[in-house]
């Protein structure tokens, strides 16, 4: 469960790999002031996939309006991007 301190999210990015995927969303993070905790990403052939998690406490704006940012971004340079908070997401992957 989230408290307001730890306010938590995951990230994932997919699509065809191109340079500046990785500094377009983590300099959009850093722009809202959100924090990344972990991050994996990997290129399988010509496809890029990335994941995060990121602390979103102290963003600059609401966890909303991040997340279609990071939509819009994904929109202009070709990639899925879906950001979900993290006590939804554990909410639907339990067992």
């Amino acid at each position: 469960m989230q408290t307001e301190d730890s306010k938590r999210a995951i990230v994932t990015v997919i699509g065809i790999d191109h340079i500046g995927i990785i500094a377009k969303i983590t300099g959009k993070l850093a722009e809202r002031n959100a924090n990344i905790l972990d991050i994996t990403q990997t290129i399988m052939e010509d496809i890029f996939t990335m994941s995060m998690v990121i602390d979103y406490a102290k963003a600059s704006v609401a966890f909303d309006q991040l997340k279609e940012e990071l939509v819009a971004i994904g929109t202009e340079i070709g990639l899925e991007i879906h950001a979900q908070r993290e006590d939804i997401f554990r909410y639907m992957h339990r067992i």
